[in-house]
C-alpha cells in the first residue's frame, strides 16, 4: 500500500554545471562527506562540489551546489570508485585498478604517491578492528583470481594486512569488523577472514542480475536475493527481519532508517522496514547510482545528482493518521523511537496514541479505541467533551490544540445516526466506569462521575443508584438539574442525601409516596424511608416526619423509634417518654414501642412495665366486650399478658389486680396473687374456679424456680391440700391430688403426705408415689452412709499421719535455735516441719520460709 509520503526528490547538481555541452561526459561514482560532494566522471576527472542545504519559510528544502574545483587524473579511463577518510583528510580514488590517497581539499595526490594497485572494487570497514583513529581499513577484490585483500590505509602509506581466498570469483563486497558478505558467482557468503570460517546463506546467479552486498548497520547486511526480494542478513548468517519485495531488476539499494530505498530502471521504491510494505514510489529514469552517505540518500543519472529528502516522521505519521492509517502509523511511531530523543518521543508517542484513538472511536471500533486512550494516558475530558452537555457547566477544561481529532461532537461524528449515538453512549459509560478509580481520574474526578452520572440518567441504568450510594464526585448543581430533567426524583434523594441535605432528600421521596410526582424506581419506598430515618441522626427531621410515617403505617411507622442504632438508644438521644406521648394517638404502634422498651431492651422502670400490662389488659377486654369467644388475637394477647406478668417483677400488682377483678381473667389473677404470695388463694382459682390442675402444677414449677428445695415442697404440699380440702369431694380433685402424687412423688415429703391422704386411699392407688418415695428414700440412706464412710476414711488416715509424728520423740534444749530468727527457745512450744526444721510459733506464722519449706507445709504438724 502506497500511502505515504516519505521523500522528496530534490535536485543537487545540474547537469550544466558538471559538464556544460559536453554530452561525453557521465557520472561513474559519487562520495558525500559532510558538505563536501564528490563526483568521478568517464572521462578521468573528480569533481568537488559544497552543497548548501537551504529551507524556505514555506518548510520547502533545496540545496545549492557551489563547485571548489576539479581534477583531471590524466589516465584516460573513467573514475571507478570514490571514498572519504575524513579523518585523514583523504579521497581515495579507484582508476585504472589502482586506488590512489588525494587530498580531500585540493585533490592533490600525496607526495609519497602511496597507492594500491590491482583493486577491481573496494569498500571501507565502517566498523574497523584496528582501534587507530588515523588508519582506515581498506577491502578490495583484487584482479587476482578469487582473492580479497585487507589494507590499513594512512595519511600517506598503505599497508597490506591479510589475503584471503575465495571458493569463486567474488563480484561484491561488503564489510563489518572481521566479516565479509560477499557476493560471489552463484552465492552469497559471510567469511571471517580471521578465522578463515565461511557460512553459506543463499544462490544467487550474479551473471544474470548485478549483486548488491551493503552493509546497513551493525553487523547486518542487506542484499539483493532471488525473486526480487531485498534481503537481511547477520553475520552470524540468520535473517531477523522479514524481506522486502523489489523488482527483478534492482540496481542499487540504500537504507534511511526506518524505509529501504531501492532503485531500478524507472523507479525508486520505498520500503518499510517495521511492516515490508511499500510506502512510496517515485518515476527516476536512467538512474544508475543509489547510495547513503551518514543518512543522506543520494541518486544520479549520467548527468544529474538528487537528493532523496525524508519528510519529518511526524509529518508521515499524521499523513498516515488523516487518511485513517492507523496500524501503519502507530508502527511508524514505534520505529521512529531511536531517532528521537526519549523525552520528546513520548510526548509524541502518546499523542499519535491518543488520536488513533478517537480514529478508532469513530468508526466504533470501542476495544481498540479504549486500549489506544489507556496506553496514551488521555485526559477523558477530551472524550467527554465530544458528548454535548455531559461536562458540568463549572468545567475549566479546553480541547487540546492542535486540536486530537475533526469532530465538533457526537452529533457531527455520528451524522444524527441514534443507534450509533447509542453504541457511542455505551461505550463511555463503560469506559468511565473503569477509569473513575484510577490514575487517569486524578484531577478530573468530578467531571468524569457527573458525566457518569448524567449518562445513567439519561439511559435509565441500574447502576445510577449504585454511583449515588458509593462514594462519588458528582456535582450538586449540574447533577440535580439533570435529574429532575429525567425525572429520577429517587435518585435525585440521594444525591441530596449525599450532600448532606437530608430534609431535601425526605421532601422529595415523601412527595413520590403520596402520589405528589411519578417515580415508580422503588416500589417500596416508604419503607425505604422508615429505615433511613430509623438511622437518621437528625431529631427534628424524625420528629417532622414521625407524624407522616405513623399515619400510613402505625407497625411499620413505629421502626423509626424501635430500631434506631442501639449506641443511640443506649445514650436515650430521643427521649422515651417523649416517644410515648407522640404514640398516644397511635395504640398499636405504642405497644410495639413499649414491648420494645421492656422486652428487648430490658429497661427495668416500673412505669413501662405496668404501661404495658394496661394495655395489654385494655385490649382483651375491648375484643372480650365485642367478640365472646377467644379469637386468634385474643389468644396472642392473653399469652403476652401472662408472659409479662409472670416474667417482670416491676409491674404494679396492686394496680393490676385491681382492674382485674370482677372479669373472667381467672389465670391472671392467679398470677398476680402468686407474685404477691398468697399462694392459696391463687391455687384455689386454679383448681376452684378454672379447674385446670395442669395450670396449677405449672403453677408451682415457675413460681418456685431459683427457690431453695423447702420452698418447692411447700408450694407442691399446698396444692395438695387444696385438692383434699376437707369440704370438697369431688371426685376429679381426688384424681387430681393422685396424679399429682404418682407424678411428682419427689416434690413431697412422703411422711407428710401419709399423715394428710385419707385411710380409704388404697396402697395400689398410690403405689407409684410409694415406689418413688421408698427408691427416694433408699438412695437418701445409701447417699449418706457413702458420704459418712468416706468422711471415716479420711479421719483415719489423718490418725495414722499423726501417730507416725508422734512416733519419734523430740528433744528440745535450750541449746537450740529457731531456723528464722536464730534465737533460743524460751517455752516448750514450737512449731517442727517435715524435714525436722523446728521454729518459733509466731516465726512459723508471720515469716516467708524458703520454697523447700513451703513445698513440705502441706503434710506438715503442728506439735507442742
Amino acid at each position: 500500500t502506497m500511502s505515504v509520503k516519505a521523500f522528496k526528490l530534490v535536485s543537487a547538481v545540474e547537469r550544466e554545471m558538471l559538464m556544460g555541452d559536453k554530452n561525453y561526459i557521465n557520472i561513474e561514482c559519487i562520495e558525500c562527506c559532510g558538505k563536501n560532494l564528490y563526483i568521478g566522471t568517464n572521462d578521468c576527472f573528480i569533481y568537488h562540489f559544497l552543497l548548501d542545504e537551504r529551507i524556505s519559510t514555506a518548510g520547502k528544502i533545496t540545496f545549492a551546489a557551489t563547485k571548489q574545483l576539479h581534477k583531471y587524473l590524466g589516465l584516460k579511463k573513467p573514475v571507478s570508485e570514490l571514498k572519504a577518510a575524513s579523518a585523514l583528510t583523504r579521497l581515495l580514488v579507484l582508476c585504472d585498478n589502482t586506488i590512489t590517497l588525494v587530498n580531500m581539499m585540493n585533490l592533490e595526490p600525496v607526495p609519497t604517491g602511496a597507492r594500491i594497485k590491482g583493486a577491481v572494487t573496494f569498500v571501507l570497514n565502517e566498523n574497523p578492528v584496528s582501534g587507530d583513529p588515523f588508519c582506515v581499513e581498506v577491502c578490495i577484490i583484487s584482479v587476482k583470481r578469487r582473492t580479497i585483500q585487507m589494507f590499513m590505509v594512512f595519511e600517506d602509506r598503505v599497508q597490506i594486512v591479510k589475503e584471503v581466498f575465495t571458493p569463486e570469483q567474488p563480484c561484491a563486497v561488503a564489510v563489518d569488523g572481521y566479516y565479509l558478505c560477499l557476493a560471489l558467482t552463484t552465492q552469497y557468503i559471510i567469511l571471517n577472514y580471521n578465522t578463515g570460517i565461511s557460512q553459506d546463506l543463499f544462490p544467487y546467479c550474479s551473471d544474470e542480475k548485478r549483486p548488491i552486498v551493503k552493509r546497513i548497520g551493525r553487523q547486518e547486511f542487506l542484499l539483493a536475493g532471488p525473486g526480487g526480494l531485498g534481503m537481511f542478513a547477520t553475520v552470524d548468517g540468520i535473517s531477523q527481519r522479514a524481506p522486502v519485495h523489489w523488482s527483478e531488476n534492482v540496481i542499487g539499494a540504500a537504507l534511511c532508517f526506518p524505509y529501504v530505498v531501492a532503485l531500478d530502471d524507472e523507479f525508486i521504491t520505498v520500503h518499510s522496514m517495521l511492516d515490508q510494505q511499500q510506502k512510496q514510489t517515485l518515476p527516476f529514469k536512467e538512474g544508475h547510482i543509489l547510495q547513503d552517505f551518514e543518512g543522506k540518500v543520494i541518486v544520479a543519472t549520467n548527468k544529474g545528482v538528487y537528493i532523496l529528502v525524508p519528510l519529518p516522521l511526524e509529518k508521515q505519521i499524521q499523513d498516515l493518521l488523516a487518511s485513517h492509517r492507523v496500524e501503519e502509523a502507530l508502527v511508524l511511531a514505534k520505529g521512529a523511537r531511536r531517532n528521537i530523543p526519549k523525552e520528546k518521543f513520548q510526548v509524541m508517542y502518546k499523542r499519535i496514541l491518543q488520536q488513533a484513538g478517537f480514529i478508532q472511536f469513530a468508526q466504533l471500533q470501542f476495544l481498540e479505541a479504549k486500549e489506544l486512550f489507556r496506553s496514551g494516558q488521555l485526559d477523558v475530558r477530551e472524550l467527554i467533551s465530544l458528548y454535548p452537555f455531559l461536562l458540568p457547566t463549572s468545567s475549566s477544561f479546553i480541547r487540546s490544540h492542535p486540536p486530537l481529532h475533526e469532530y465538533a461532537d457526537l452529533n457531527q461524528l455520528t451524522q444524527g445516526d441514534q443507534e450509533k449515538m447509542t453504541k457511542c453512549k455505551r461505550f463511555l459509560m463503560s469506559y468511565l466506569n473503569e477509569v473513575r478509580s484510577t490514575e487517569v481520574a486524578n484531577g478530573y474526578k468530578e467531571d468524569i462521575d457527573t458525566a457518569l452520572l448524567k449518562l445513567y440518567a439519561e439511559a435509565n441504568h441500574e447502576s445510577l443508584l449504585d454511583l449515588l450510594v458509593s462514594e462519588n464526585f458528582c456535582l450538586l448543581t449540574d447533577s440535580a438539574a439533570w435529574l429532575e430533567k429525567h425525572k429520577k426524583y429517587f435518585a435525585l434523594g440521594l444525591l441530596y442525601h449525599y450532600n448532606g441535605q437530608d430534609a431535601a432528600a425526605l421532601q422529595l421521596w415523601v412527595k413520590i409516596v403520596d402520589g405528589d410526582i411519578q417515580d415508580s424506581t422503588r416500589s417500596d419506598l416508604y419503607e425505604y424511608i422508615v429505615d433511613f430515618l430509623t438511622f437518621c441522626s437528625d431529631q427534628d427531621l424524625v420528629w417532622k416526619y414521625s407524624e407522616w410515617v405513623l399515619q400510613k403505617n402505625e407497625e411499620i411507622g413505629v421502626q423509626i423509634f424501635t430500631k434506631r442504632p442501639l449506641e443511640e438508644q443506649e445514650k436515650n438521644n430521643i427521649n422515651p417518654d417523649d416517644i410515648i406521648s407522640c404514640l398516644n394517638k397511635y395504640p398499636k404502634a405504642r405497644v410495639k414501642y413499649l414491648e420494645h422498651l421492656v422486652l428487648e431492651r430490658k429497661i427495668e422502670k416500673e412505669k413501662y412495665h405496668t404501661h404495658l400490662a394496661v394495655l395489654y389488659l385494655e385490649a382483651i377486654l375491648q375484643l372480650k366486650s365485642v367478640i365472646t369467644d377467644n379469637c386468634a388475637e385474643t389468644t396472642e394477647l392473653l399469652f403476652k399478658l401472662r408472659s409479662l406478668l409472670q416474667k417482670s417483677d416491676l409491674y404494679r400488682i396492686h394496680f393490676i389486680l385491681d382492674k382485674i377483678q370482677g372479669t373472667d381473667l381467672h389465670m391472671e389473677s392467679a398470677i398476680l396473687y402468686g407474685k404477691l404470695e398468697e399462694h392459696e388463694k391463687a391455687l384455689h382459682i386454679l383448681v376452684h374456679k378454672l379447674k385446670d390442675f395442669h395450670a396449677a402444677e405449672d403453677y408451682c414449677t415457675w413460681n418456685s424456680e431459683n427457690r431453695d428445695v423447702q420452698y418447692r415442697r411447700r408450694l407442691f404440699h399446698m396444692l395438695l391440700s387444696v385438692y383434699l380440702n376437707p369440704g370438697a369431694s369431688d371426685c376429679a380433685l381426688v384424681m387430681a391430688a393422685v396424679d399429682l402424687l404418682n407424678n411428682h412423688a419427689a416434690e413431697f415429703d412422703a411422711a407428710l403426705v401419709l399423715q394428710l391422704v385419707p385411710d380409704t386411699w388404697s396402697v395400689q392407688l398410690l403405689s407409684p408415689f410409694l415406689a418413688g418415695a421408698v427408691r427416694q428414700s433408699i438412695h437418701t440412706k445409701r447417699m449418706t452412709q457413702t458420704a459418712l464412710g468416706l468422711a471415716q476414711a479420711e479421719n483415719l488416715i489423718y490418725k495414722h499421719e499423726k501417730v507416725k509424728q508422734k512416733g519419734t520423740p523430740i528433744l528440745l534444749s535450750d541449746k537450740k535455735v529457731c531456723q528464722v530468727c536464730q534465737n533460743p527457745f524460751c517455752e516448750p512450744v514450737f512449731v517442727r516441719y517435715p524435714n525436722g526444721g523446728m521454729v518459733h510459733t509466731h516465726c512459723a506464722a508471720n515469716s516467708h520460709l524458703n520454697s523447700n519449706m513451703t513445698h513440705h507445709c502441706s503434710s506438715s504438724s503442728n506439735q507442742t
